[in-house]
């Protein structure tokens, strides 16, 4: 009877009925304690993987996971862009060398998208329950991942948690399930980490050894099962050289070597503005002269003052005539990088069907979806990063190759005109590569075309996590604004 009695006389804390956990009680925010020490380690587990440790970035997802048990929704914003700035600051500080103050805008910007999903699994945990929550996870983070990658005007995908898989994508689930499909599976097992105290003994089984059997079958098929090019795949054999800005008898110098260097090569390639306007004649003989096909950026100029131009690929025959060109079809933000092309296609080369991708093209998945839709068997992407952006971001760069022939199952050569220039086979691997900053520098590979690309799974699954995440939101949204009860004294529960 007392026992009864203490039950239904339990007070309640006064205001908790308006403290948003109120509404869970199974919702557990962490404390103030608990949020250094998992935002510490988030920034710590993001910065080891892209140095030298890829697989630590399923800790940096779990941290995210149980950051998103923040006590309220302005403190989740604020820890999403104090971790966003600690984290994308140090890995793209060459935005500075290039923006200025503008950098920091920029900085918070992608900051701002680490809180979207933190308020957004913190509503999802406090509305449905920590089991439903957890469903939740992989779904909003991959959703708000792919439209900061891939969908507004601000877009960028570097730095994600795909990217960090790019020194061995052959050996991950990326061929497969593609880079957005590797975080959600991330995301999915830190969700359900099988050593939190609220799992079940049978969950934990579950989850580690359903994980762990993914993620060895990606390991010991490699990549290879997926497209194979087959024993009678045509072959390919490509050389380019890297040159910033040259003038045009630089160019012919660099050529010359280049053929001395590879006589046999079926095609060479120049990067992204290689000259300031179409293909010059004296290039243009030079591939009469020798009979060769070579691949150059430039610009294809709209009007007569030559003051609205087409970011272009240009290919020249070896009869010295334009036979393809593609333009750039996203050009990069901020910068004076030319109209949009109006339309991709693939060059019916001699070969096999090849994709051109000019440069930052190659890291949106929407772009070279549409060449290997089309049939690409192989990408060259001619590519302009320029020497005063520095090594980092080179480097960063270059990740993007790897992933994207690992995800198609079709080679990339892409040629940079200050390095860090890659030859990919269609597995991911990195055949042959040149140096930053390497002018002058010179690489060359043969390719063996398979019969064609394919889409990973994920660029299917990107569009029902995008779904979750507009409902969480339109959610959200309207229940801010419902209207909240007057703070309460102490207010009994019924028994």
């Amino acid at each position: 009877m007392a026992t009864e009695t203490q039950t239904a006389e339990r007070p309640v804390p006064i205001g908790a009925a308006n403290t948003p956990a109120s509404a869970n009680l199974s919702f557990r925010p962490l404390t103030a304690r608990g949020l250094l020490v998992w935002g510490l380690v988030a920034i710590v587990a993001f910065h080891v993987a892209y140095a030298f440790l890829p697989p630590v970035i399923l800790v940096f997802l779990l941290s995210m996971y149980r950051l998103g048990h923040t006590a309220s929704r302005p403190q989740a914003m604020y820890l999403g862009w104090l971790l966003g700035l600690a984290i994308y600051a140090p890995q793209l500080g060459f935005f500075w060398n290039i923006f200025g103050f503008g950098a920091l805008g920029l900085w918070l910007v992608l900051a701002t998208w680490l809180s979207v999903y933190l308020v957004l699994q913190r509503f999802a945990l406090l509305k449905l329950g920590p089991a439903l929550g957890a469903v939740a996870a992989p779904f909003l983070w991959t959703g708000v991942e792919y439209f900061r990658s891939e969908l507004y005007y601000l877009r960028f995908s570097w730095v994600n948690v795909g990217y960090a898989f790019s020194p061995f994508p052959q050996h991950a689930v990326i061929p497969w399930l593609g880079m957005y499909g590797a975080a959600f599976l991330l995301m999915l097992f830190a969700a359900h980490f099988p050593f939190f105290d609220r799992t079940s003994r049978c969950r934990k089984w579950t989850w580690t050894v359903g994980f762990a059997t993914v993620v060895v079958a990606g390991f010991l098929l490699n990549g290879k099962g997926r497209v194979a090019a087959g024993p009678s795949a045509q072959q390919l054999k490509l050389a380019g050289v890297q040159l910033e800005f040259p003038d045009e008898q630089t160019v012919l110098i660099e050529l010359d070597k280049l053929l001395a260097k590879s006589p046999d090569a079926h095609l060479y390639v120049l990067s992204e503005y290689t000259f300031s306007g179409p293909v010059p004649e004296s290039v243009r003989k030079w591939c009469l002269k020798n009979r060769k096909y070579l691949v150059a950026g430039g610009k294809a100029y709209v009007d007569a003052s030559e003051t609205q131009f087409r970011n272009t690929a240009f290919v020249i025959g070896p009869d010295g005539n334009e036979i393809f060109s593609q333009v750039k079809a996203v050009p990069i933000q901020f910068f004076k990088d030319g109209l949009p092309a109006d339309q991709q296609t693939v060059w019916h080369s001699p070969w096999g069907k090849l994709g051109l991708c000019v440069c930052y093209d190659l890291s949106y998945s929407r772009v070279t979806d549409e060449l290997v839709r089309k049939g690409a068997q192989a990408i060259i992407a001619p590519t302009m990063d320029v020497e005063d952006w520095g090594e980092r971001q080179h480097l960063l760069h270059a990740r993007v190759a790897p992933i994207r022939a690992a995800e198609y199952g079709v080679p990339i050569f892409r040629l940079c005109s200050s390095g860090v220039s890659q030859a990919v086979n269609q597995y991911g691997e990195v055949l042959a590569t040149a140096p930053f900053p390497g002018q002058g520098q010179s690489l060359e590979a043969t390719f063996d075309l398979p019969s064609h690309g394919r889409p990973p799974l994920d660029r299917f699954l990107a569009w029902p996590c995008l779904a979750v995440c507009a409902v969480f939101l339109v959610w959200h949204v309207i229940h801010s604004f419902r209207p909240r009860p007057n703070r309460a004294l102490l207010i009994p529960t019924t028994p």
